[in-house]
């Protein structure tokens, strides 16, 4: 009985090792602050943890956990908290090392992209964050979101149309090279 306890810690561990950095970026994003984003990952892992016999079974271990973190954040949001995605003063937060062929991580000012996401309303920023920064199919975003492919589509829309009428961020992309 010991022998499996352990061997269920240890799978655990290994799996919040390897997937820490990815759902600290995601819940970052969706939250806006870092210690709010510790407090949604940490609370989420420790659901997970309790349930992880489930959840180590899954087909997709992560897009579970994935999940089990969007619901808890729409949850909180639910509940009218307040959150700001572009803190007034950043100099504490922990910076992300992007991933090499990650195209955000080619802007020049990551804080207009982090302004211009805490200018859309909860849903659309949770589509473009899920389909656009974390490269999820339409149908693991929908998922991950527990709504139909075609809200994915129309959020994720929604919001893109919306980061594109904000000049600043026009301008950034289209210095960046592409149109």
């Amino acid at each position: 009985m010991g022998d499996r306890k352990q061997a269920r810690d240890e799978e655990f561990q290994s799996f919040v090792i390897g997937r820490w950095p990815r759902l600290m970026r995601t819940a970052f994003l969706l939250t806006g602050e870092q210690h709010a984003a510790e407090d949604l990952v940490q609370s989420t892992l420790e659901q997970a943890y309790v349930a992880w016999r489930r959840v180590g079974s899954a087909d997709d271990p992560e897009a579970y956990v994935r999940r089990v973190m969007i619901n808890a954040h729409a949850r909180k949001h639910r509940r009218r908290l307040r959150e700001f995605l572009a803190p007034k003063d950043d100099s504490g937060l922990a910076r992300e090392i992007a991933d090499t062929g990650d195209r955000i991580s080619q802007a020049e000012d990551r804080s207009a992209l982090l302004g211009a996401l805490a200018q859309l309303p909860p849903r659309q920023r949770e589509a473009v964050v899920l389909r656009y920064w974390e490269d999820l199919t339409e149908t693991q975003t929908a998922e991950a979101m527990g709504c139909s492919v075609g809200s994915v589509k129309s959020n994720a829309a929604k919001g893109i149309a919306k980061l594109r009428a904000i000049p600043g961020l026009a301008d950034m992309v289209t210095q960046g090279g592409r149109k």
